[in-house]
C-alpha cells in the first residue's frame, strides 16, 4: 500500500519546481488539495500523447504525476496538465484577499488550488458551461467556502470585478468584458488561438495606462464556446506577429494603428508595450 501523503508531497515539490515560483505556498496547496477528490471514482483514464491508458487500480498514487486525466472523453474534457497549471498559477501569483474568476472550471481541481491561495479573504467565481461538469464542481468544492460555481456562459455573462481571471478554454481573443472586469493591477492568463497554427498562452496585466500582454508559451485547450470564431474583418496575426504582441487594447479606448499585430472584434493587439503616456 502506498503512502499517499509522501506521494502527494513529492508531486507538490515537482509542481513547485516546474513553476519556478518564489511563493512557498504553491507547493503547500498542491500537497494539501487531493487531486483524486476531483476526478470521480477510479480506475482513471490518463492521456499519454495520442494514447489513452487506464490506471491499474483506483489507487490515487497513479494520478500524482504530470498526466492528463479524462473527465468526459466524448466531449474532450480532461483535468488538465498539472505542470502547465502550476506554471500558470505561479505566474499569476495569487495573494490572500484577491478576487479570482475561473473560466472553464471543469470539475474544480484548479479552482480549489486558487481558492486556497487567495484565502483568507479572497474569493473564486468559477464559471462552467457544461451542466454535468458544473454540478460535479459544485459538489467537489463544497468544502471550499470561498469558491462559488456559476453554471453559465462567461462570454455573455458579466464577470465580477477581478484581480485574476484564469481562462481554461481557447479563445480567438479575450472578450472585451473580460478586460473590463480586470481591476487595476489585475492579471489574466488565457489560451490564445487566433489561428490553427498559433496556440499561445498569454499573460495580460492591467497597467495604469493600458493592458500589457506577454505570449509566453505554447498551449492548447478545447475551444471556448462563443469566443472561438473569427470575427468579421479580422486581422489574423502570423505566428511571428502573435509572438511580438506586447499590449492589448479595447477599440473603444484606442483605435488600431500601424503597430497592430491582430485586430479581432472589439479588441486588438499591438507590438508596442504599454507606455506611460498611453490612454487606456
Amino acid at each position: 500500500m502506498s503512502n499517499i501523503e509522501d506521494i502527494r508531497r513529492f508531486y507538490a515539490r515537482l509542481m513547485a519546481a516546474n513553476a519556478a515560483s518564489s511563493d512557498p505556498r504553491l507547493e503547500e496547496v498542491f500537497a494539501s488539495v487531493p487531486r483524486e477528490a476531483f476526478l470521480g471514482p477510479g480506475p482513471w483514464t490518463v492521456i499519454a500523447g495520442n494514447a489513452k491508458i487506464t490506471t491499474p487500480s483506483a489507487e490515487p498514487a497513479h494520478i500524482y504525476q504530470n498526466v492528463l486525466v479524462t473527465l468526459d472523453a466524448e466531449k474532450g474534457i480532461n483535468n488538465g496538465e498539472p505542470f502547465l497549471h502550476a506554471m500558470w498559477i505561479g505566474k499569476l501569483a495569487p495573494r490572500p484577499g484577491e478576487a479570482v474568476t475561473h473560466i472553464g472550471a471543469g470539475s474544480g481541481y484548479y479552482t480549489a488550488l486558487l481558492a486556497t491561495l487567495v484565502s483568507p479573504g479572497g474569493t473564486v467565481a468559477a464559471f462552467e458551461l457544461d451542466d454535468q461538469m458544473a454540478e460535479l464542481a459544485r459538489r467537489n468544492l463544497e468544502a471550499y467556502g470561498n469558491a462559488t460555481v456559476v453554471h453559465g456562459d462567461a462570454v455573455t455573462s458579466p464577470l465580477p470585478p477581478s484581480d485574476i481571471i484564469y481562462v481554461n478554454a481557447g479563445v480567438v481573443a479575450p472578450p472585451a468584458g473580460w478586460l473590463r472586469a480586470l481591476r487595476p493591477g489585475g492579471r489574466m492568463i488565457f489560451p490564445w488561438r487566433p489561428a490553427e497554427s498559433i496556440p499561445f498562452a498569454v499573460m495580460v496585466t492591467h497597467r495604469e495606462k493600458g493592458f500589457a500582454c506577454h505570449p509566453f508559451m505554447r498551449s492548447w485547450f478545447i475551444p471556448c464556446v462563443g469566443a472561438s470564431a473569427i470575427p468579421p474583418a479580422a486581422k489574423i496575426p502570423t505566428r511571428e506577429e502573435a509572438t511580438r504582441s506586447r499590449s492589448v487594447w479595447l477599440i473603444e479606448d484606442r483605435q488600431p494603428d500601424s503597430t497592430a499585430t491582430a485586430i479581432l472584434g472589439e479588441v486588438w493587439f499591438s507590438s508596442d508595450p504599454v507606455h506611460a503616456g498611453d490612454n487606456g
